[in-house]
């Protein structure tokens, strides 16, 4: 199978999204590029088996989301510092086994929204690509402990807030306990509190900061440093509320 850009019939508009697929395995591209045009929403426009004809692809077929296997040769994150710098990175879910904190990091300043492990569902897949699509994040609830902790460092290291958002001290401590990957049931045992307050602490935060899911609440705690240290939350976790 050659890298190329596929000719298909284009559907009408707003009723499929425009996906370029670059991997260097054929069979890989073809088994996703089946599995995709089996969703009513998707449909395949391209296929790159390296880094260059990736780049070359982007700019000529102008997709509306880049799924993008790390691992392929002359790739790399080489590839999307070049789709960066030229302000082409279209929307973007890294494909991958497995990946650092340290590639992670530099993947979402780039500008990647989503990042999907190979052995991930087909069901899973399609949730992260229309979560994408939406300009929203798609990380599975490891990697962003993991964020946690590389940005951060362990609870008690101590962090400067610049904007509180005006959150609530409770609600800073719930933002921190989701983030780190809390369950309501979870922050409820560790405050002290029902999980129906948790639920309603939720609701607020959620408005306050203008976001939709637990993972956006957790990115943007990581974005505008809302994670609380055990030396803030200790000494006023009796009076809170």
């Amino acid at each position: 199978m050659q890298d190329r850009a596929i000719s298909a019939p284009i559907k009408a508009e707003g009723e499929s999204a425009r996906i370029l697929i670059a991997g260097d395995h054929p069979i890989f591209r073809d088994g996703l590029k089946r599995l995709l045009e089996a969703e009513p929403d998707m449909q395949v426009v391209g296929e790159a088996g390296d880094g260059a004809s990736t780049l070359q692809l982007v700019r000529q077929v102008k997709p509306d989301l880049l799924l993008f296997d790390l691992a392929m040769p002359d790739a790399g994150l080489d590839i999307l510092r070049a789709l960066a710098a030229t302000s082409k990175l279209p929307r973007t879910i890294v494909l991958t086994a497995t990946m650092g904190t340290r590639d992670l990091l530099v993947a979402l300043k780039l500008g990647v929204l989503g990042i999907v492990l190979k052995e991930a569902t087909t069901k899973s897949l399609c949730e992260s690509i229309r979560c994408v699509l939406d300009y929203r994040y798609a990380l599975g609830p490891e990697q962003v402990g993991d964020l946690v902790h590389a940005m951060f460092g362990s609870p008690g290291e101590g962090l400067v807030r610049r904007n509180r958002f005006h959150l609530t001290h409770r609600q800073l401590e719930i933002v921190s306990a989701i983030a780190l990957g809390e369950t309501n049931r979870e922050v409820a045992k560790h405050f002290s509190i029902s999980q129906e307050t948790v639920k309603r602490h939720l609701s607020n935060i959620f408005d306050k900061l203008g976001v939709f899911s637990r993972l956006e609440l957790a990115i943007f705690a990581l974005n505008h440093g809302l994670i609380e240290n055990d030396g803030d939350a200790g000494g006023a976790r009796e009076s809170a509320y």
